[in-house]
C-alpha cells in the first residue's frame, strides 16, 4: 500500500465579524475579560441563510482550486462536523452536490473539535488501502447555532468557519506525506464538553477541559512525533485544535517543539470546532508561514474528549 498525501487546501468564513465589543453589548463581559481568559478577539458568525453544507463547499472548491483540481477528480468526501441539523442526506452528500462531484462515497463524522484529524485518518486509510483514489476532508461547524447567547462562559469562545484538505496517493516509492494517526478519548470524561438537548446547545466544564489539556495531551502529542519517527524539535509547525490560546501556548511549549510556527487562528477565529485545524492550517499556508514538505504536526481535542492527530507534509 502506498502512502497519502495532502496535495492542496482551503477555508472559508462568513463576513460577518463579531467583536469581543460587540458582545460586551450582548451579554455582561468586555474584551479584558475575554482576552485574558481565552486569547480571542473576533470570531466570524454565519447567518441564517448560510448553512454548514455551503460553508464546507466554499472551503472545498477552495481547496480543488488550489490543487488544480476538477469535481470530477474527487471519489471520497468526508465532512467533518458536529452541528448538522439534518440528519439526511448528510453535509457530506450535500457538499457532492453543491460541487456536482459525481458518484463519490460521503460520509460524515462527528467527533466534534477532534473531528478533522479523524476523518483525515480514515481517509488516509481508505487511500492507502485503495479504497479511494483522490478524497475531500472538511471539517465545518457553524457553532452559532447551538450557543447559548445569554451565557457568557460558552458564547465568547466560538465562532463558524470550514477548512478542508485534498488527499491523494503519494507517487510510488515517496514517502507517505500523513503520518500514523494517534487516536482515543476518555469516556468516563465525556460529559465535560456536551452539545445536547432540544433545540440542541452547547456546553462544557471549562476547568475540567483546561486542566485534561494541559496536563494529558503533551504526552500524547510526543507520541505522534513517535510514531512519524521525528522528535517534536523536527516539527515546522504546530496546528492544535484552536479552543482557547491559554491552552494552545502551553501544550505546544510542553510539547518542546521548539522550531515551529505554531497556529493562533483562535485571536481572530474563536473556537470553530471541526474547522479550527484546517482553517488555521490554510491560513499558515496561504501566508506563507510555512512550506511545501515542512513537517507539521496536527492535533485535534475537545469534544467526547477525544483527540487524535498526525504529523502531515505541508502541500
Amino acid at each position: 500500500m502506498n502512502g497519502s498525501r495532502i496535495t492542496a487546501v482551503g477555508h472559508y468564513q462568513p463576513a460577518k465579524v463579531l467583536t469581543n465589543e460587540d458582545l460586551a453589548g450582548i451579554v455582561d463581559t468586555s474584551d479584558e475579560w475575554i482576552t485574558s481568559r481565552v486569547g480571542i478577539r473576533t470570531r466570524h458568525i454565519a447567518g441564517p441563510d448560510e448553512p454548514v453544507d455551503e460553508l464546507a463547499a466554499y472551503a472545498a472548491a477552495k481547496a480543488l482550486a488550489a490543487g488544480g483540481l476538477t469535481p470530477q477528480d474527487i471519489d471520497l468526501v468526508m465532512v467533518a462536523t458536529s452541528t448538522a441539523v439534518d440528519r439526511s442526506p448528510n453535509m457530506a452528500a450535500r457538499v457532492a452536490a453543491r460541487l456536482g462531484i459525481p458518484q463519490p462515497a460521503a460520509m460524515d463524522i462527528n467527533v466534534v473539535c477532534a473531528g478533522f484529524t479523524h476523518a483525515l485518518a480514515t481517509a488516509d486509510h481508505a487511500v492507502r488501502a485503495g479504497a479511494a483514489t483522490r478524497a475531500l476532508v472538511i471539517g465545518a461547524d457553524k457553532m452559532c447555532d447551538i450557543v447559548d447567547w445569554s451565557d457568557r462562559t460558552t458564547c465568547v469562545l466560538v465562532g463558524d468557519g470550514a477548512g478542508a484538505a485534498v488527499v491523494e496517493a503519494c507517487p510510488p516509492g515517496a514517502e507517505p506525506g500523513i503520518g500514523p494517526v494517534l487516536w482515543g478519548s476518555v469516556p468516563e470524561m465525556g460529559r465535560a464538553v456536551r452539545i445536547e438537548g432540544t433545540p440542541s446547545r452547547f456546553a462544557q466544564e471549562g476547568q475540567s477541559v483546561y486542566r485534561w489539556a494541559t496536563t494529558q495531551l503533551p504526552p500524547l502529542a510526543r507520541r505522534v512525533c513517535e510514531r512519524a519517527g521525528i522528535t517534536p524539535e523536527d516539527l515546522d509547525a504546530v496546528v492544535l485544535h484552536q479552543a482557547n490560546l491559554r491552552i494552545i501556548e502551553p501544550l505546544a511549549q510542553k510539547l518542546g517543539a521548539v522550531n515551529a510556527v505554531v497556529a493562533r487562528d483562535v485571536i481572530e477565529s474563536g473556537n470553530t470546532s471541526a474547522a479550527s485545524i484546517p482553517l488555521a492550517l490554510s491560513k499558515l499556508v496561504e501566508r506563507g508561514d510555512i512550506s511545501s514538505g515542512d513537517r507539521v504536526l496536527l492535533f485535534g481535542f475537545g469534544g467526547n474528549l477525544s483527540y487524535a492527530g498526525q504529523v502531515v507534509r505541508c502541500p
